[in-house]
């Protein structure tokens, strides 16, 4: 079957499969989306893994559709589009292109094996090449264009030119090698001794101790199985993020719904000192982060690495804020047990007071 990659407003003028989205009318839905109406069978944690699971199973109603097309361009949603438009190339290096996904959506990089190492160069050229040729994630609307609109070009220029990449890393080394060196450093950083990790599995939260902010492929490497991570740096710098495996549908594993912030970053209030105030990012964010604020982030700012923003320092100490972020989340979910696909109402429901799930 050779299907054509076709920009998502022309979706209903042919069968089109939709890929890492959603939307009526499509002929098949593989995406990991909070709700998406993905068959049940071909659910994955990302939604390039649900598409490898449906090359696999050739008769699933809809996969004959003759396009293909997503709302956006980011890692997941490309290696899905990738890997339909190319299903021998993709199942050969399926293992790899999962790694891809995962460590696009989800930043976890831990550099243990070769297949990690081999993701992390595809995943940086795809930056390095996405932002110079085109814009940074999140970044179509200060071009004043709809990011459904403007990934087009995206897609157009790599379908074409993954594959080599793909099958030969060293052909764009040019491009991924500054971030991965970063990424490699930092990683580095985490390994070592100035690095302390405190794990709260009851509630989901790593705490990360170590002295300056880094990128999040590091930041995130050894907090798989975990959806909340405080960030403590020296000076008293402090963020805390749901991660992106708090707004997706997990297939390998229950998870606990996202709390609002908003009584959190109120009882850090009480106790902080001017100038600086507690905000937060709302629930049905990507990846909500609840800081300290200066000049108020834009969405290309929160996603970029923790080391492309100002953190500032608190009047807060470090065990304090820790004690505080812990009593919150356990107070939170003590009647809620996790598990799989929660709709966006029940998480709503579940930031309720007395709330149980």
């Amino acid at each position: 079957m050779a299907y054509q990659f076709v920009p998502f407003a022309t979706l209903r003028e042919q069968p089109t499969i939709v890929v890492d989205s959603t939307a009526n009318g499509a002929a098949l839905v593989l995406a990991h989306w909070r709700g998406a109406p993905t068959p049940p069978l071909l659910r994955d944690d990302t939604s390039a893994g649900s598409v490898l699971r449906a090359l696999r199973q050739p008769a699933t109603p809809g996969l004959a559709a003759p396009a293909v097309t997503a709302n956006h361009f980011d890692v997941d949603g490309f290696v899905g589009v990738w890997s339909l438009l190319y299903p021998d190339l993709a199942l050969e290096h399926e293992d790899l292109l999962r790694q891809t996904a995962r460590l696009g959506d989800f930043r976890e990089w831990e550099g243990s094996s070769t297949l990690a190492d081999q993701a992390l160069q595809l995943v940086c050229w795809l930056n390095a090449e996405e932002k110079e040729r085109f814009y940074p994630p999140f970044g179509a609307p200060v071009l004043r264009r709809r990011e459904d609109e403007a990934c087009v070009e995206k897609f157009n220029w790599f379908l074409p030119r993954f594959a080599q990449v793909l099958q030969n890393p060293a052909s764009g080394r040019a491009a991924w090698e500054p971030e991965y060196q970063r990424v490699q450093l930092a990683a580095a950083v985490m390994r070592g001794p100035a690095t302390r990790l405190t794990h709260y599995p009851e509630i989901g939260l790593v705490v990360v101790r170590t002295p300056e902010p880094l990128p999040y492929y590091a930041l995130f490497g050894p907090t798989g199985g975990a959806d909340i991570v405080l960030s403590i740096y020296d000076g008293q710098r402090y963020e805390l993020e749901y991660k992106y495996t708090t707004w997706v549908d997990l297939e390998s594993r229950p998870a606990l719904p996202r709390l609002p912030l908003d009584g959190l970053a109120a009882q850090l209030n009480e106790q902080e000192a001017p100038p600086h105030r507690w905000t937060f990012d709302g629930i049905t964010d990507t990846g909500p982060l609840l800081r300290l604020a200066g000049k108020a982030l834009t969405k290309v700012e929160r996603y970029a690495d923790p080391d492309q923003r100002p953190i500032f320092a608190s009047s807060i100490t470090e065990d304090v804020l820790e004690q505080a972020v812990v009593q919150f989340f356990r107070q939170g979910y003590a009647l809620i047990q996790p598990r799989r696909y929660w709709t966006w109402a029940e998480i709503r429901a579940a930031g309720q007071p007395g709330s149980a799930g």
